[in-house]
């Protein structure tokens, strides 16, 4: 994964592997790596909203 990546580019890239992964022709070999890169992506993305998430919750708890 590029050490630049923001939520927006992982999620559009998971979008295109998605894309490749339910193509009927893909390769097996190619499919691999490619369901390791989205798996990759995935975590990388709730990772991302995970940490939103705990952002969030401490901003309300500082309102209250």
């Amino acid at each position: 994964m590029p050490k630049e990546l923001t939520y927006n580019k992982a999620f559009t890239e998971l979008e295109k592997l998605v894309e490749q992964i339910e193509d009927d022709t893909i390769q097996l070999d190619t499919l691999a790596a490619k369901v390791k890169e989205a798996n990759e992506l995935i975590a990388y993305c709730e990772e991302k909203l995970q940490g939103i998430e705990k952002e969030v919750k401490k901003a309300k708890e500082k309102k209250k």
